[in-house]
């Protein structure tokens, strides 16, 4: 799960560059369209979650115990910098759906690289998590976002799986790992999420961010004129090679900021089209590589900038913020992401004061 914002920081690690005029502007605009949205998505976050009545709030302290509590930091994915740069559609999508992002042509896009876990200080490891949350802006409330991983598949298929892998998490009181047993057991009682780390162990991450394919991971519903619903997931698949990591604490930031800073990163978004027999509901499973795929254009991204007021740090990249032309499917994760995120971003909004 990825709730992939950091308060504003001094000059640092990505805060000597300043954003051009071009960047703020666009940022600015971008964001502000995103903010009515992100109150809808606060006023009906689902509260509840799962059969043993989980709520956000339990996943928050879950977080909290297994990376520490960090102030006016994302609760997961605490530690990314914010880019921005456009999509252009080459109006291959529209056969499936009618989202406005497929029509033929070119839409700003905000947007956020991230590494999983809570605490932002941590330093880059490389079989760590990657993220990429996307917010794709339209007039009115066409609106799209995402929040993809570097991942085949999610390690869990449940809210209460999820839950119950953090709590294995915990370090034992007085160190700073966790207790080997407490995984041991955790895989025993939930089988989906021990095939899906034999996955895992399958694909191995590439050396950085740029040359990382990024996924949905979950699936939705692609309606199109006809009203025809399709079962899709959708990835980015990169055009670049990614520069070797650095040495130091940001041995993978370092690189992917230097890199955007020389020239623009590209990826082609790649839908999925599910067959019928195919889970829409299970994220641990994999669809069969035989599938239908449909070049739906050019993701470029263009600019980078340590998080801080008006750019990625202020977007709550939910998934269950979506156009018309696409629906969520059953899968339990898309409610119980959405209310977690939207109780992190409650939480650390009222925490960001500048």
């Amino acid at each position: 799960m990825a709730e992939p914002s950091e308060p504003s920081e001094p000059p640092g690690r990505w805060g000597t560059a300043r954003p051009g005029r071009r960047d703020v502007l666009r940022g600015a605009a971008a964001v502000g369209a995103f903010l009515a949205v992100d109150l809808a998505a606060l006023l009906t976050a689902i509260n509840w979650i799962g059969p043993k009545r989980l709520t956000p709030q339990a996943f928050l302290d879950g977080f909290n115990k297994a990376f520490g509590r960090h102030h006016g930091y994302r609760t997961n994915h605490a530690k990314g910098v914010s880019v921005a740069g456009w999509f252009d559609s080459n109006g291959n999508g529209r056969e499936l759906s009618t989202a406005v992002v497929f029509a033929a042509g070119r839409t700003p896009v905000i947007g956020r690289f991230s590494a999983a876990g809570g605490d932002p200080h941590t330093a880059d490891a490389a079989a760590a998590g990657r993220g990429l949350g996307l917010a794709f802006g339209f007039p009115g409330s066409q609106q799209w976002r995402t929040a993809m991983l570097n991942l085949p598949v999610f390690p869990d298929n449940s809210p209460q799986a999820l839950y119950d892998r953090l709590a294995a998490t915990v370090p034992v009181p007085g160190t700073v790992k966790p207790d080997p047993s407490a995984m041991t057991r955790f895989f025993a009682a939930h089988p989906p999420s021990a095939r899906a780390l034999t996955i895992l162990k399958q694909h191995p991450p590439t050396p950085g961010f740029a040359d990382s394919t990024f996924r949905g991971l979950n699936a939705f519903y692609f309606v199109n004129e006809s009203g025809v619903r399709t079962p899709v997931r959708w990835s980015l698949t990169p055009l670049q090679q990614a520069l070797p990591p650095s040495s130091g604490p940001n041995a993978l930031f370092d690189p992917l900021v230097a890199q955007l800073r020389a020239g623009p990163l590209r990826w082609r978004l790649m839908l999925t089209v599910g067959a019928p027999s195919d889970p829409t509901h299970d994220a641990t499973v994999l669809w069969p590589a035989d599938r239908r795929t449909v070049d739906a254009g050019l993701l470029t991204l263009d600019s980078v900038a340590t998080e801080s007021k008006g750019n990625a740090r202020d977007i709550n990249f939910d998934p269950m913020v979506l156009p018309p032309g696409i629906e969520p499917s059953d899968d339990p994760l898309l409610s119980a992401r959405s209310a977690v995120y939207a109780a992190s971003y409650r939480r650390r909004t009222g925490e960001n004061t500048l």
